[in-house]
């Protein structure tokens, strides 16, 4: 027997009414003391059979004469009719089945998060609901079932080709969380609008952040694409620091980088692959990095260290500093070119209006 197939001999006359939302027949059947939870081959009730139709009335009276909502149609696959409301965008079917469902089926062991199949399903406004009512975005790790970790990491693999989906969105606004997978897909690529939207959804935790920088510092190949938004969003430069990232990092990607730091203080180890990349020629650093940097940079720098990265970066903090108005971009690093216009062959440091000798005067004023 096809447990994925409804056999119709297997299904009651309660199952029947209820699927094809015959509101009459249904309350005949109930009050001739029909069962209300009989199941078919699949496992499944006339309340799944009602939701999963969208029919509200039939659901309102199979709950209202005592069907339960909590009926697995199997062990291997635990769906209950919340399921089949999410999974066909009925909404306001879920919305009743959502208060009467037992909530174990959000992050319990053993159970599918209902966010599943609505994210399978393309279903945004039962993902919406769902995640307003208190649903979880993380709700549990079903590799083993499902083969995703997590309703995000669903929603990135159905959106994996094409412009991130509304699913997406509704998950990270949620504060769904990032682990290794997910960070992969946003950085693995030369596609920069998943990571521009996780960005500007939220900052990163710091359990995050570490596997935020293992996964970039494994995906150097794209660090082109990646790293300005990383860096502009405020991610401390400083965490890239990495031997991996100055062994592999193309030119434009490692002078780049170099740009947000203070150079001159690498650790001699650091330094020492820098020299040999330099003495293979598969790097042609600025003629500047030769030299401690100028006054201006470090001042920017400690700025920087004093209110964070983040706050710098992200926020308006440095229009409330009692400096003048030119300096706002400089201190925010806007004065660097940026790499998505960079070539191969040359770095065209992109200069601000002001001259460096008038930066540094109203630096040492402030």
């Amino acid at each position: 027997m096809d447990f994925t197939e409804c056999y119709e001999d297997t299904v009651s006359s309660v199952a029947a009414a209820a699927r094809s939302g015959c509101r009459r027949q249904l309350r005949r059947l109930i009050h001739r003391g029909c069962s209300v939870d009989s199941r078919d081959n699949r496992g499944w009730n006339p309340l799944h059979e009602a939701a999963a139709e969208g029919h509200q009335s039939c659901v309102d009276l199979l709950l209202d004469h005592g069907a339960d909502p909590n009926i697995a149609c199997s062990k291997d696959w635990p769906q209950f009719p919340i399921h089949a409301a999410a999974e066909f965008g009925h909404i306001s079917i879920l919305q009743r089945l959502i208060e009467v469902t037992d909530r174990t089926c959000d992050r319990g062991e053993r159970n599918v998060s209902p966010l599943y199949v609505a994210i399978h399903s393309d279903q945004t406004g039962s993902i919406q609901l769902l995640l307003k009512e208190g649903y979880s975005p993380d709700a549990q790790d079903h590799a083993d079932i499902l083969g995703f970790p997590s309703p995000l990491s669903l929603a990135l693999h159905r959106t994996s080709t094409k412009p991130c989906s509304e699913s997406v969105k509704l998950l990270l606004s949620a504060g769904a969380t990032l682990n290794a997978e997910e960070w992969t897909y946003a950085l693995g690529t030369d596609r920069t609008d998943l990571l521009e939207l996780i960005l500007d959804h939220r900052w990163i935790p710091r359990p995050e952040l570490r596997e935020l920088v293992c996964v970039a510092l494994s995906q150097v190949d794209f660090a082109s694409s990646w790293l300005s938004v990383l860096l502009n969003k405020g991610l401390e430069p400083s965490l890239l620091l990495h031997p991996h990232m100055l062994e592999k990092a193309d030119n434009d990607v490692l002078n780049y980088l170099l740009e947000f730091v203070n150079w001159s203080t690498l650790s001699p180890s650091l330094k020492t692959i820098l020299d040999q990349r330099q003495a293979e020629k598969t790097w042609e650093p600025h003629t500047y990095f030769d030299s401690v940097p100028c006054l201006f940079h470090l001042c920017r720098l400690k700025v920087r260290e004093v209110l964070g990265p983040d706050q710098l970066m992200r926020t308006n903090v440095v229009q409330q500093l009692a400096i003048p108005s030119p300096l706002h971009d400089f201190l925010k690093f806007r004065d660097i070119q940026e790499l998505s216009t960079l070539t191969s062959k040359t770095y065209l440091h992109r200069s601000v209006s002001w001259k460096r000798s008038e930066l540094l005067h109203m630096l040492l004023l402030v």
